[in-house]
């Protein structure tokens, strides 16, 4: 007997909606609650909030600095996963510690590190402003933060899928004649792809979201090194409350629609790493 019916009617109906009343109240009522407060105010306002110069260049900022982590942590990321996956080497463990190393380090701490390095009094000062190149509250130093906090997602996700693909079908393809780069985008790439495209989502949604290394080295300079949660910190500090709630719930739109995609590719990406165990098993 399956022990999940087991348990009488009222214990099941209980934990069920025990589950859904903490649900509601820890993600469902704040979600309700940031739209309500948005639109309190009126569409026009609302519109006026989420369309003012400097919203839409924090928007703009924290799409920028997110796809350029995108691009830089799926190519490093494919490159780490590849190297952990397929070889043996001196370090290997100690480059999988590295990698989950952002998880364990506060993103204060992180964005402090970079101002350590990098700020006008940092080691790399000096050089940096005899050279006229400004990382710290610039550009620069958001995408380095925002690298450093999401970099481990595209190779958590890759991983499992490429030790379950194996390597047999990149070996019968060099024996063949097969070049690396031919091997990498017909064969290692397609049997990873719904991994490789979940661990960007996650990584994409870190980005957008990411406030505390950001939050140290931007230097909250309205219309220039603000991005949309610094943007929804500092409304809220000065008591623009609907504002803040309005450009809070373009997040929240940006959230609902990556829960979305995430949910969708996590069952591709989970159906397709069934089908490589299946099918090692087989060859096996």
């Amino acid at each position: 007997m399956n022990s999940s019916h087991s348990e009488p009617a009222w214990v099941r109906r209980t934990l069920i909606g025990s589950a859904l009343a903490a649900m509601a109240v820890v993600l469902v009522v704040p979600l309700v609650a940031v739209f309500w407060e948005g639109l309190a105010a009126g569409w026009q306002v609302y519109w006026a909030a989420v369309t003012d110069p400097d919203a839409r260049h924090a928007i703009w900022l924290t799409l920028l600095a997110a796809a350029i982590s995108l691009v830089i942590n799926g190519v490093a990321g494919i490159a780490a996963a590849w190297a952990i996956a397929k070889f043996r080497f001196p370090g290997r463990s100690l480059l999988i510690t590295a990698i989950e190393l952002p998880f364990s380090v506060s993103p204060v701490v992180v964005g402090l590190l970079f101002v350590l390095l990098f700020g006008s009094h940092g080691w790399f000062g000096a050089w940096l402003q005899s050279h006229d190149v400004r990382v710290i509250f610039a550009m620069p130093g958001i995408v380095l933060a925002t690298l450093f906090i999401t970099f481990p997602f595209v190779v958590r996700e890759l991983l499992p899928v490429m030790e379950a693909v194996g390597s047999e079908e990149e070996e019968a393809a060099r024996v063949l004649g097969a070049r690396g780069w031919q091997i990498l985008w017909r064969i290692t790439l397609p049997n990873v792809k719904w991994g490789l495209m979940y661990g960007l989502i996650l990584c994409s949604a870190r980005a957008i979201g990411e406030f505390g290394a950001v939050s140290v080295v931007s230097g909250h300079i309205r219309g220039e090194t603000n991005t949309m949660p610094l943007h929804v910190e500092i409304l809220y500090n000065d008591y623009q409350y609907n504002a803040a709630f309005a450009c809070a719930s373009v997040l929240c739109l940006t959230a609902l629609v990556t829960l979305v995609l995430k949910a969708v590719v996590e069952w591709r990406a989970e159906r397709a790493l069934n089908q490589a165990k299946v099918k090692g098993g087989v060859e096996a």
